[in-house]
């Protein structure tokens, strides 16, 4: 199992009332929805990785296939040395907009037929999305050149949502040991981390497993910790990475996992490398989502089924030139930047953005 990169999570969001305070939309699932009827132990349904089964703007024929125009091609893993480098990444440091039956990933201009989920960054972002739609959206990442779309399943206790309180933490690191060989995503790129189908086991031996759920000092769970103090300064974590080496041809797959990968071992070293199908290193992207809930999580579920069904999808929709400017800086610079591309056990580096997160 590739060796994943380690960081301290920040100081916890302190809970708050959220439902008059962000504006939510859509709240609640859809009534018409599987999530919206099925009991709280309910299996994963709602989503599914099947082959799309509707045509959209991107997807003309429907069969799921986006190809990269131009596709990357001539690429080989790198297996390169650079300096050691503790670090290498940045943060996209993005808020709740709403929550919404949809998926324009796996139900791309099917309105209501997911599991609700929670949306971050973009705040177009619907069933209907396409990379130019959201690249002419607004969003709440601190950077505006962050239009792209975050999303997971909506957490509820009991029927009420939990809805995470403020800009939430989403990493962008080097999956491999040449982080100089990272280059930004393609605009258009889009895939499904982990699976709501998947199993306990398949959750805890997922390749993006961090911590999985913690609360307090309860780490490494499964299942929603049953130990989780309730006090103010106390909520509900989980840390999850994505696959980060790309195909090179294709933005979308039919299962919306295909074109990406896990970076593999290289045989004898410890270095991490893009497998040779996926020879792209891209930046890893790690979610570190923070939950206002404690105390008795027995009624604690997510809208997809169990905690075990936790995944997320990602949209990319930055701008190109402040994605590459962020990238060089932080990741391929072996720099631990903030929103702005700055360090600051590093000042003399300087920052990638200025002081409205946008290129100077």
């Amino acid at each position: 199992m590739p060796r994943r990169s380690k960081v301290l999570s920040g100081a916890l969001v302190t809970s708050a009332l959220l439902l008059t305070s962000i504006g939510i939309g859509t709240v609640a699932a859809n009534a018409d929805t599987p999530a919206a009827s099925a009991p709280a132990q309910a299996a994963h349904s709602g989503h599914t990785m099947a082959v799309s089964t509707a045509a959209s703007p991107e997807d003309p024929d429907g069969d799921g296939y986006i190809p990269a125009n131009p596709p990357v091609n001539g690429v080989t893993p790198s297996t390169k040395e650079p300096p050691h480098r503790y670090f290498h990444e940045f943060q996209a440091n993005c808020s709740v907009t709403h929550t919404a039956p949809d998926d324009p990933i796996v139900f791309p201009q099917q309105p209501g037929k997911s599991h609700d989920h929670t949306f971050m960054g973009n705040t177009t972002t619907n069933a209907y999305s396409t990379t130019a739609s959201l690249d002419a959206g607004s969003t709440t990442c601190l950077a505006p050149g962050d239009r792209s779309g975050y999303w997971m399943p909506t957490m509820y206790d009991g029927d009420h949502p939990v809805l995470p309180v403020g800009p939430q933490t989403i990493y962008y690191k080097a999956g491999v040991t040449d982080y100089t060989s990272v280059r930004p995503f393609p605009k258009g790129l889009r895939y499904v981390v982990a699976s709501p189908m998947q199993s306990a086991q398949e959750f805890r031996d997922h390749p993006g497993f961090v911590e999985g759920w913690e609360c307090g000092d309860s780490f490494f769970n499964v299942d929603f910790p049953a130990d989780c103090p309730e006090r103010r300064d106390v909520q509900v974590n989980i840390r999850f990475q994505a696959p980060s080496c790309w195909d090179g041809k294709n933005l979308d797959t039919p299962d919306h996992k295909s074109h990406m990968a896990y970076p593999v071992v290289n045989p004898g070293t410890n270095n991490n490398i893009c497998p040779a199908d996926h020879p792209v290193a891209l930046p890893m992207i790690e979610f570190k989502m923070a939950f206002p809930v404690n105390g008795d999580l027995s009624r604690v579920r997510l809208a997809s089924g169990a905690s075990y069904s936790w995944h997320y999808d990602f949209f990319n929709a930055w701008d190109e030139p402040t994605l590459a400017a962020m990238v060089g800086h932080c990741i391929v610079g072996g720099l631990q930047c903030d929103a702005r591309g700055y360090d600051q056990t590093h000042p003399e580096a300087g920052a990638a953005l200025n002081e409205d997160y946008e290129l100077p």
